[in-house]
């Protein structure tokens, strides 16, 4: 049975540090939910908080209706992946999978038949009676994730289980992570510093920076929309410049190295004269081919990347940009070479000086 975790105002310090200052979080029944941020920012201590190994200062921590907070960790129902698989070396991998089952008072039959369900589930079935030193990092995890599984928990919770595995892993077992909780519909809660593996498996994702949730959304939102300059920056590459707004009549936009941008989405909060900041994925820009462009700068650097080319480019105000536009049959353009800019204004964002607040409607 999948389950709704709810946190009201939850506190954690240790002594006089405060690690977690004030959260509130609801997360959905059945959905993939990461927790994303730099290390340091608090994610793994509020999973653990959510597991009961970690003490609670102050809030409540619900499951459903039921408040958790004093729950022992055993009655909470929860299956853990760790970031260091904790596989038992001395046990095969089928015993590893079915060591959770033995203090459930199932039967020898359904032991059996929900080891076998996961060994098959996971991909794992041939390496049964393999001992775990004889194992890839990638299948020592899915033994991680079958063993967590097989105990039919409520809530499914990863702590960085990917960190460890080398790119190419890394790629396939966050496939498998997700094809496995689309199948089960478990509510998983999910930690990681790597925003590209938070984006690939998530249904929503909070951003989370000291402590404090930035912002929560599904992936597409968190890049297309931040919240603030930091989710910005954290999600994705972005290019950050110095702007001010401008309003003039009906019209208003921005005026960034020099060029008149107008924009028809920015909110209230963008005054005319204000100091902003402008932030432009390497996507949004366009290099114009005639010239027409109303921001200009010089190439100092390309690279070719088979569907992309990557150029670096230096505006007339000093500042250097990351531009990616679609290969084409053309020469790429030479270093030196100078260039004129346009923005997709509907797609960039807009915020105040400090960065803490958005400007785009």
């Amino acid at each position: 049975m999948s389950i709704n975790i709810k946190i009201k105002n939850a506190v954690k310090r240790y002594g006089d540090n405060v690690i977690i200052p004030d959260l509130s979080l609801d997360i959905h029944e059945g959905e993939f939910f990461t927790l994303l941020g730099p290390s340091g920012c608090g994610k793994t201590t509020l999973l653990r908080m959510i597991a009961g190994f970690n003490s609670i200062e102050d809030g409540d921590f619900y499951f459903n209706e039921t408040r958790i907070n004093d729950l022992d960790p055993a009655k909470r129902n929860i299956g853990m992946v760790f970031q260091n698989y904790e596989i038992f070396p001395h046990l095969s991998v089928k015993n590893n999978v079915a060591y959770g089952l033995k203090n459930r008072k199932l039967s020898k039959e359904e032991m059996a038949e929900r080891t076998e369900k996961f060994l098959k589930l996971m991909k794992i079935k041939e390496f049964e009676n393999r001992m775990p030193e004889r194992l890839s990092g990638g299948q020592q995890q899915r033994v991680a994730l079958a063993r967590a599984l097989a105990v039919h928990p409520d809530v499914l919770l990863m702590d960085e289980p990917l960190s460890n595995l080398d790119a190419k892993l890394r790629v396939e077992m966050r496939e498998v992570i997700k094809e496995i909780q689309n199948k089960i519909g478990i509510t998983t809660v999910y930690v990681t510093h790597d925003q590209e593996e938070a984006m690939a498996v998530s249904d929503r994702i909070a951003v989370m920076n000291g402590g404090v949730i930035q912002q929560i959304g599904t992936p597409k939102l968190l890049y297309q929309r931040p919240a603030n300059l930091f989710v910005a920056t954290f999600i994705g590459h972005t290019n950050v410049l110095d702007c001010k707004i401008y309003k003039d009549g009906n019209e208003q936009g921005l005026i960034l190295n020099n060029a008149k941008i107008p924009m028809d989405n920015l909110n209230d909060l963008a005054v005319n004269g204000a100091a902003a900041k402008v932030s432009i994925r390497p996507e949004e820009f366009v290099i114009c081919e005639k010239g027409n462009g109303t921001i200009h700068g010089i190439v100092e650097d390309s690279i070719f990347l088979g569907l992309n080319t990557q150029y670096f480019i230096r505006l007339e105000s000093g500042e250097k940009v990351h531009v990616i536009q679609e290969s084409t049959i053309q020469d790429i353009i030479e270093k030196s070479s100078k260039v004129s800019l346009s923005v997709k204004t509907e797609k960039i964002n807009v915020f105040t000086e400090d960065g803490t607040k958005t400007l785009i409607r």
